[in-house]
């Protein structure tokens, strides 16, 4: 008879001192019915010619940073670190300030 075990652990990530810390504050979200798709982009402030475009096309683009693919059963997960954190984020120094551009 095949018994179950459970461990308990923490996982934590190892740092990679080569690995470089990318910059985003545009995410774009979609998923299937086996996972999430979060591609992170970097908006950079609109000059008059991107503004002119972007009113006749609708449409702005932005370089694409990183795209992460997350397992659907990571997401209530995800989206409780994020509460968490950001909550902890006020706590400490209160709402955002100012536009994001």
């Amino acid at each position: 008879m095949d018994e179950k075990r459970s461990v308990n652990f923490t996982i934590v990530p190892e740092e990679e001192l080569s690995l470089p810390r990318t910059y985003s504050n545009f995410c774009a979200i979609q998923n299937s019915p086996f996972d999430f798709t979060l591609t992170f982009c970097e908006m950079q402030p609109l000059g008059e010619q991107a503004i002119r475009e972007a009113q006749n096309s609708r449409v702005v683009r932005a370089p694409v940073r990183a795209r992460i693919v997350v397992p659907v059963q990571m997401i209530p997960g995800l989206v409780s670190a994020l509460q968490e954190n950001y909550q902890l984020y006020q706590e400490s120094y209160g709402p955002p300030k100012g536009p994001l551009h």
